[in-house]
């Protein structure tokens, strides 16, 4: 063992060993190593970080789980009520892991300027509703006053301000249709604040205020709404909780999550888990390619040295344990530059947002990234060992060098 420890730490230093690392091939073969390293990083880091912005994006219009009554048939506009008491309401008493609920409505309009018209749909949102997810969406002015007397306060998104040439304080004439079909009811909102999600099925669709104006023009009572929202804590548990959620409500009463509302956005988004899949399998198999060739240079230059242990009597597993130490040197050396190469580009996208993303094809402005440390030390550990075990093949070699013919060796 002395000996093994001996030889390997003079092999790291000679010089001869450090011209190979010098050697065209082995700097290949570290830069396949960090090259390998980087996409897979930012391949992890870019698609779960834009499958967790869509997501959160979707949650923030509708919660995880819908609670409405089955009249509204998975409609956007609230047809049916259901009334705000509940025994699951302001929270679910046998259902851990819910983190807020909240109450909505939705009524469909068009907002009429003297220049043009555009469709929209008003959500109506109350005292309880959470405006912390909308915060970071936020580009202009602040959230409606909902805690004061029913006023014009509304949300609206950059998309509609821009068709419609309205700013922030401007005033707008709605007109929402009645149940009975007569005359159209007529609002006057007042814009107090302007948000842009990059999500533009919503922000081409929605503008929030008041939930008082829905009751008023349907005729409801105060404790008639159109639909409940619940968040949960914990995404990966969406499906479970749906269904417990659905045997909480009354008979009368249908849950949705958003993956069976928004199912084919979701199937799309299943995509990105396969292509990951495929960018790790590449990457890994071109940097075990390379580091196998980079092994066979190490062994075939240091055929005279095999020889000599081998006539010193320093069995085959001995002998291979060298250059695997020496291969999982240069590993390690591309990876930590790889590693290095890749946060710095993931940082750089977080805060800066460089790579820019078409809203109607992505959902998002700016490439989302998820600098996830545990999903960086499993990569890394993951490289190493399949390397680490496929160049075992390519060691195999040194059983085979005789040490009479590898003395002589040139």
């Amino acid at each position: 063992m002395n000996l093994e420890y001996f030889i390997s730490k003079r092999l790291i230093t000679t010089k001869s060993y450090k011209s190979s690392i010098s050697s065209p091939i082995i700097k290949i073969a570290i830069t396949a190593i960090a090259i390998g390293i980087i996409m897979m990083i930012v391949s992890v880091a870019t698609g779960i970080g834009l499958q967790n912005k869509i997501r959160e994006k979707i949650a923030t219009f509708n919660g995880h789980v819908i609670i409405s009554n089955y009249d509204n048939n998975q409609s956007e506009v609230t047809t049916e009520p259901i009334s705000i008491k509940q025994i699951f309401y302001p929270k679910f008493k046998n259902i851990s892991g819910i983190s807020h609920i909240q109450a909505t409505a939705s009524k469909a309009g068009i907002i009429h300027t003297e220049e043009s018209f555009e469709g929209i749909l008003l959500k109506g949102v109350g005292k309880d509703y959470n405006f912390t997810n909308l915060q970071e969406y936020l580009l202009q002015g602040k959230m409606p006053n909902l805690k004061s007397d029913l006023n014009e306060e509304v949300l609206i998104s950059q998309y509609i301000a821009n068709r419609l040439n309205l700013k922030l304080g401007d005033k707008f004439k709605t007109y929402f249709l009645k149940e009975s079909g007569t005359k159209p009811n007529l609002r006057n909102f007042k814009i107090v604040g302007i948000y842009n999600s990059g999500f533009q099925e919503f922000d081409a669709t929605y503008i929030i205020g008041d939930i008082r104006h829905i009751q008023k023009i349907n005729k409801w009572n105060d404790e008639q709404i159109g639909a409940f929202e619940v968040f949960i804590n914990d995404f990966t548990q969406i499906k479970q909780k749906g269904e417990e959620i659905y045997k909480e409500i009354p008979p009368t009463y249908n849950s949705t999550t958003i993956e069976e509302k928004y199912y084919s956005i979701f199937e799309w988004l299943k995509l990105f888990d396969f292509n990951i899949v495929i960018i790790l399998i590449v990457m890994i198999i071109v940097a075990t390619i390379n580091m196998i060739v980079a092994l066979l240079v190490l062994i075939l230059e240091r055929t005279q040295m095999i020889g000599i242990l081998k006539a010193l009597g320093a069995n085959n597993w001995n002998i291979r344990k060298i250059f695997l130490y020496n291969a999982s040197y240069l590993i390690i050396r591309g990876l930590l530059i790889g590693n290095a190469i890749a946060i710095g580009l993931l940082l750089l996208q977080k805060y800066l947002g460089i790579i820019k993303l078409n809203p109607e094809n992505y959902y998002v402005n700016v490439a989302p990234v998820d600098i996830n440390p545990i999903h960086i030390i499993v990569l890394n550990l993951g490289t190493i060992l399949i390397c680490f075990l496929v160049l075992l093949i390519p060691s195999y070699i040194i059983t085979k060098i005789s040490p009479v013919k590898a003395i002589r060796f040139d």
